[in-house]
């Protein structure tokens, strides 16, 4: 087997992972783990050979826009205080533990080495926990904190780890040096994203046709990481930058095709690229264990004992922290998602899995350093970072639906209901008001817009069937039997048209551009 076979390989996994998982109740990024470690044992199987530079450009920036997509500025403004106490203490914290216990106990570990370690196991992997909770049926507001959290922990532990990794290559470390360059890192990576955002939402606007619309939003989240990387900025806030610019500005409500084929196109992107990447994660368990070079003891020892203290150090952050947000929430009535039970919090500790980032940075550790010696105790970093990864993203992501199901937290449903009730309700007026102003400028027969206020009240009343009164839900309910029947009727006419238009396509002197334009006008009606 090659490595484009192994590349296939992993995308049929990825394709399967999904109803597979569906089906077992399991997260499918940890059953793409699990294929990767099967693969990894096989010795037909060949080493993976992705330059470590290049896994985190080539998976974050998609991955990163297709979360974004998810939420929204106004639900990462709500959250800031949440979101900062994860993303940005918890992970100084975790960074800060880890290398105190790692210098201590690995011997020789030199402590810029040991603050290298803490920074790459430090950030939980916003993909695992996002696909983790979108599958459980978590309440809306736990997955908005795991979300923000997984989509800002990265530039905070990122920055930490290139300069740990500068200390040690380089023999010196300036904290005030290194205070500036983290200021510097946000604050270039900020500039680039709304730039690149504003420009590709002018281009957007300009382009008109979807096909070229949806590839252009392929290739924004890369340039912004490339470019931001380049000026020494943070490509993974660049990218969270622009993702959030274009989410936020760059919908038309009209635009309907673009919608859906956007919609389906990064759906398709989100599943490729999170099964490659944790596949790509249990295939270089390999090289971790060729580290470990017969002193299997003590280095499963010392990745035990930093297993222990990541996810301790998550618990013992996140409860007193969790108390005081509790606290803040109350007495400011801010509009912010926050745990509102020990159970909640519980499930919050256990979502904190390990991936991509950890697995990237691991990787990337230099081999040497400025002077021509071995970067110290590579091998042992790299072996613990990957015991983190592997235990809580196999051992957490496999016992976290039991955990849910056991603590029985779950998705306030009445209250999403409620939610989509109001929208129906304001959808359905927002479409009276409209024809009110048409026929205030335009003479409608009075058949006729009596029949257009009824389709504005089944524009809600479609929404959420609750709004309607009893009397008018009935008459709503015929006009949805018999809208059924003409649309059963109408469907297996245009598909006998399609079935010809498509046999024409094998007829000798057809065209085929032209019976595929047939087609999509075809496809077209019946999506409308």
């Amino acid at each position: 087997m090659d490595q484009l076979a192994l590349l296939f390989v992993l995308l049929l996994g990825a394709v399967l992972s999904v109803p597979v998982g569906d089906r077992l109740g399991l997260p499918a990024p940890v059953l793409m783990t699990l294929l990767g470690i099967a693969l990894a044992l096989l010795d037909f199987v060949p080493n993976v050979q992705v330059p470590p530079d290049l896994i985190l450009p080539l998976v974050l920036p998609p991955l990163l826009y297709a979360a974004v997509r998810r939420t929204s500025w106004r639900q990462f403004t709500a959250n800031k205080r949440p979101i900062f106490l994860l993303a940005v203490a918890l992970v100084f914290v975790t960074t800060a533990c880890v290398a105190v216990v790692a210098h201590t106990v690995v011997p020789g570990l030199p402590i810029a080495a040991a603050v290298a370690l803490g920074a790459l196991v430090a950030p939980p992997d916003p993909v695992a926990a996002t696909a983790v909770a979108g599958q459980l049926g978590l309440p809306r507001r736990l997955v908005s904190i795991l979300e923000g959290e997984g989509l800002f922990n990265d530039v905070t532990a990122i920055v930490l780890y290139h300069v740990a990794i500068t200390a040690v290559v380089s023999g010196s470390f300036e904290l005030g040096g290194a205070a500036l360059e983290f200021v510097l890192s946000a604050v270039v990576a900020v500039a680039v994203g709304l730039a690149l955002g504003w420009g590709a939402n002018k281009l957007l606007d300009r382009l008109g046709d979807a096909t070229l619309q949806i590839g252009l939003t392929l290739l924004v989240p890369y340039a912004s990481y490339v470019l931001a990387e380049e000026l020494h900025g943070s490509g993974v806030l660049a990218v969270l930058t622009t993702s959030l610019f274009i989410a936020e500005y760059a919908t038309d409500p009209d635009d309907v095709m673009t919608r859906l084929a956007g919609h389906a196109f990064w759906d398709i992107v989100d599943t490729l690229v999170t099964g490659v990447a944790f596949g790509l994660i249990g295939l270089e368990l390999h090289n971790a264990v060729r580290t470990a070079s017969g002193r299997w003891g003590e280095m499963l020892g010392w990745a035990g004992i930093v297993v222990a203290v990541v996810v301790v150090v998550r618990l013992l952050w996140l409860l007193p922290a969790t108390w005081l947000t509790q606290r803040l929430h109350a007495r400011r009535d801010r509009d912010e998602d926050i745990p509102v039970s020990w159970r909640e919090t519980v499930v919050m500790w256990w979502s904190g899995m390990r991936g991509v980032a950890s697995v990237a940075l691991a990787l990337a550790v230099p081999l040497k350093t400025d002077d021509g010696g071995a970067f110290p105790d590579r091998n042992e970093i790299v072996f613990i970072a990957f015991g983190v990864i592997m235990v809580t993203l196999v051992v957490q992501g496999l016992t976290l639906p039991w955990l849910v199901r056991r603590l029985g937290v779950r998705a306030d449903t009445e209250r999403e209901k409620a939610f989509e009730r109001e929208l129906a309700v304001r959808a359905a007026k927002a479409a009276k008001a409209r024809l009110r102003e048409i026929e205030a400028v335009e003479e409608l027969p009075e058949e006729f817009s009596e029949q257009m206020l009824r389709r504005a009240f089944e524009i809600g009343v479609r929404i959420s069937p609750d709004i309607g009164e009893e009397e008018r839900k009935e008459g709503h309910e015929k006009r949805v039997r018999r809208l059924k029947r003409v649309r059963r009727i109408q469907g297996e006419m245009l598909s006998a048209a399609r079935h010809e238009v498509l046999a024409a396509r094998s007829e000798a002197g057809a065209n085929p551009e032209v019976v595929d334009r047939v087609l999509r006008q075809l496809d077209v009606r019946s999506l409308r």
